[in-house]
C-alpha cells in the first residue's frame, strides 16, 4: 500500500531547477535509499515527503493518519534543553510510552549505544555531532510508520553506525534517507532512488545492484546515442548522392534524417575532474616520535611513534573523542603535543581537509575563495586558471560569482576541497572526508588518490572508503593506545577479531563487507592485491588474443557493390515513377507499376538497413587497424 505518491512534482531553488515534472512515491515496508550530486534537491525531496515544505507545482498524498519522523540535516533543539528534555519533549505523545521514566530508560539505552554518556547535559554545549546523535535516538524511539533520514551515518563511528545498520534492517515500518555510506545503502535498503537532472528513477534493489543497473541504463543511453548517430551518418550519405523528391520512400528518408537530427542526445552529468597536482616530496616526510597528548584525566595519546614513507597510505579510526582528529591537527600545526615531537620535511606541503571547513568566509563568493588560493594551478595539460578548476569541479560560470552561503553542505564540501588541493599539497590529511560529499564525488576522490603522488592520511569512519583506498591502518583502542594493522577496514576486522574472539559474534568496530571492492563487487579490498593484478593481467590477455575483425570474403564482395546496387534501386523508383505517372488512366498497368513500385522500396530499404551494419563493421575494421 502507497504510503506517500507525489506526481508532476516540481521545484526551483533561486535559478536552478531541481525537479522537472516527476513523480516518486513509496510503499509500506520499503527501505529507500535517496542519492545524488549534492546540490541538486535531495534534502527538499525529504522535505516536500515529510510536508515540512510546499512543491511549486504538482501533488503530494498521503495516506490518511500517516506518522512520519524526520531527522534534519541540522536538527534544531528548544534553547535550555538537556539531552534527555529533549528527547522527552519530541518522544512524549508516542502511545507506547506511559511515563516520562519510560522515555528516559528506553533514550538512556540508545544513546549510550551512539557515545552520549552525559544525559543531563545542556544540548547546546554539545558539538555538532553529538547534536545529531540526540536528534537520531529521539527519531529512532517512535513508533512512525515512515523514518525519514537526512543523513543519519554523519557522525558516527564504524561501530555506531553497525548497530544503527542492524536497528534499521530490524524496522517494521518504511524507511527514506540519504546516506553517502555505501555499504550502509547496500545492507539496508531494497530500493535506490536517483535524483538526476531534475528526474527521479527507482531501482528495485541494493546499493550494489543499482551500480549494475545504473551501468547498464547509462551503456544503453550511449548504444542509442551511437546508433542515432551511424543512422544519421547514413541518411546524410544518401541524401549527398542526391534527394530525389518525387519519391515517397526518398521524402520518407528526408523525414527520417529530420527527425533523428532534432532529437536531443542523452544528457550526462559532468564529473569532478581531478588530477594530480601535487608538488615533489623529498627524502624527508613527516616523521612522529614518542607522541603524547591529554585534556585532563583523558589520555589521547601516549608514545606513538611512526615515520610516514613516500606514497603511504594510512588509515586512522576510533571511537568518536579518541583522539583520532587530534592527532591530524598536531600534525596539521594546529594543535601541539604535551610532549614528543613531529619532524616536518622542507619540502613537505600539507593539505588539510578538516571536518569543519575553516576558514570558509561564506559572505566571500566562489570564484575569489579559490582565487584567494592561486590564480593559476599547474596540472598535466599545462597552466589552469581558477575559473576552470571551478568548472572542473562541478562549479558553472553561473554558480561562480553567487555566495558561498547560497552552497548546499556538500558544495561547501567540495568547493573546500578544491581549495586545499588548489595549493598542490604532496601530503594529504583528510579529516572524515565522506561526510557530506555525495557518492560520484567520492568515487572520483577515490580514483585522484589513486594517482596521488604524496602521502594520503585520513580519518574516516566508511567502511567502504578505507577498504577501497588505505594499505594500513592505526587504530585508537583506549587510553592513548594505538595499534598498527596492515590492509583496509575488512582486514583491520578480520585480524581485530582474531585478537579478541570473545568478540566474534559481535562487530570489531564495524561490519563491513568483507572483499568487496571499489564497485561494491566480490573481490579484494585493496587495489594493488595479487588477485586484482591477476584479474587485470587475464583481462588484458583475453583481449589481446581476440580475433581481429575483417569482413568475410562474402560481405567484401557486397561492401564493394552495395553503392551501386542502391544507386540503382533510386533510379528504377524514379523510372517508375515516370511511368505511374503517365499511367494514370490505365488501371490494370497502374496496378502492376505499383507492385513493382513497393517491391523495390522493400528492397531499397533492405539494401539500406544492410549498408549501414556493413559501415558500422568497416569503421571498427579501420579503428582497429
Amino acid at each position: 500500500m502507497s504510503l506517500i505518491t507525489i506526481e508532476h512534482l516540481t521545484k526551483s531553488y533561486t535559478e536552478r531547477l531541481l525537479f522537472d515534472d516527476t513523480a516518486f512515491s513509496i510503499n509500506e515496508g520499503e527501505k529507500v535509499g535517496l542519492i545524488g550530486i549534492n546540490g541538486t534537491g535531495k534534502s527538499t525531496l525529504l522535505k516536500i515527503a515529510a510536508g515540512l515544505e510546499e512543491p511549486d507545482d504538482g501533488s503530494v498524498v498521503r495516506r490518511r493518519n500517516l506518522y512520519i519522523r524526520y531527522l534534519p540535516q541540522i536538527p534544531a533543539f528548544t534553547a535550555g534543553d538537556t539531552v534527555l528534555d529533549a528527547i522527552v519533549r519530541d518522544n512524549r505523545d508516542e502511545p507506547h510510552f506511559s511515563f516520562r521514566e519510560e522515555i528516559e530508560a528506553s533514550a538512556k539505552n540508545i544513546l549510550t549505544r551512539l557515545g552520549i554518556y552525559d544525559f543531563d547535559e545542556k544540548v547546546e554545549h554539545l558539538s555538532g555531532g553529538q547534536r545529531k546523535r540526540v536528534a537520531l535516538t529521539s527519531v529512532l524511539l517512535s513508533t512512525a510508520d515512515l523514518l525519514i533520514l537526512d543523513e543519519p551515518t554523519n557522525h558516527l563511528d564504524s561501530e555506531m553506525a553497525d548497530w544503527l545498520e542492524e536497528y534499521l534492517k530490524k524496522f517494521r515500518g518504511a524507511l527514506l534517507m540519504i546516506t553517502h555510506d555505501r555499504y550502509f545503502l547496500d545492507s539496508v535498503t531494497n530500493r535506490i532512488v536517483e535524483l538526476d537532472k531534475g528526474k527521479l528513477y527507482s531501482y528495485q534493489t541494493n546499493y550494489e545492484g543499482f551500480v549494475k543497473l545504473k551501468a547498464e541504463r547509462m551503456d544503453m543511453a550511449v548504444a542509442s546515442e551511437r546508433k542515432r548517430q551511424t543512422i544519421l551518418r547514413t541518411e546524410l550519405a544518401w541524401m549527398q548522392r542526391g534527394a530525389r523528391a518525387r519519391s515517397t520512400k526518398q521524402k520518407a528518408h528526408i523525414q527520417r534524417y529530420e527527425a533523428l537530427r532534432d532529437m536531443d542526445a542523452p544528457e550526462f552529468d559532468k564529473e569532478v575532474e581531478m588530477e594530480s597536482i601535487s608538488s615533489r616530496l623529498g627524502r624527508t616526510t613527516v616523521e612522529v616520535k614518542d607522541l603524547c597528548k591529554a585534556y585532563g584525566n583523558k589520555v589521547l595519546l601516549k608514545d606513538f611513534t611512526y615515520i610516514f614513507l613516500k606514497n603511504d597510505r594510512v588509515g586512522i579510526i576510533g571511537p568518536n573523542g579518541s583522539g583520532k582528529s587530534t592527532l591530524m591537527k598536531m600534525i596539521a600545526g594546529w594543535v601541539q603535543p604535551d610532549s614528543g615531537t613531529i619532524e616536518i620535511g622542507q619540502t613537505v606541503k600539507i593539505g588539510y581537509f578538516s571536518q569543519e571547513n575553516e576558514a570558509m568566509d561564506e559572505s566571500l563568493k566562489v570564484i575569489d575563495y579559490i582565487r584567494n588560493v592561486a590564480e593559476y594551478v599547474q596540472t598535466k595539460d599545462g597552466s589552469i586558471s581558477a575559473s576552470q578548476m571551478l568548472e572542473r569541479f562541478l562549479f558553472p560560470g553561473s554558480v561562480q560569482y553567487t555566495t558561498i552561503s547560497r552552497l548546499s553542505g556538500g558544495e561547501k564540501r567540495r568547493l573546500y576541497l578544491l581549495r586545499i588541493l588548489m595549493d598542490a599539497p604532496n601530503v594529504l590529511l583528510l579529516d572524515e572526508p565522506t561526510n557530506d560529499l555525495d557518492i560520484r564525488t567520492l568515487t572520483i576522490l577515490e580514483d585522484y588518490l589513486d594517482s596521488f603522488q604524496g602521502i594520503v592520511i585520513t580519518v574516516s569512519h566508511d567502511r567502504y572508503f578505507l577498504d577501497r583506498m588505505v594499505r594500513r591502518i592505526f587504530a585508537f583502542e583506549g587510553d592513548g593506545k594505538v595499534v598498527q594493522y596492515e590492509g583496509g577496514f575488512t582486514d583491520y576486522q578480520a585480524a581485530y577479531l582474531m585478537k579478541h574472539p570473545e568478540l566474534s559474534g559481535g562487530t570489531a568496530g564495524g561490519k563491513g563487507a568483507a572483499g568487496r571492492d571499489s564497485t561494491g563487487n566480490a573481490g579484494a579490498a585493496d587495489g594493488d592485491s595479487e588477485s586484482g593484478g591477476a584479474a587485470k593481467k587475464s583481462s588484458q590477455e583475453g583481449r589481446a588474443h581476440q580475433k581481429k575483425l575483417k569482413f568475410s570474403f562474402k560481405e567484401q564482395r557486397e561492401w564493394d557493390t552495395i553503392e551501386d546496387e542502391i544507386a540503382g534501386l533510386e533510379a528504377d523508383l524514379e523510372t517508375l515513377d515516370g511511368q505511374i505517372a503517365e499511367s494514370a488512366t490505365n488501371y490494370g498497368r497502374l496496378n502492376q507499376l505499383m507492385t513493382e513500385k513497393a517491391e523495390k522500396e522493400a528492397l531499397l530499404e533492405e539494401k539500406m538497413d544492410r549498408w549501414m551494419y556493413l559501415q558500422e563493421l568497416a569503421e571498427k575494421i579501420a579503428a582497429q587497424s
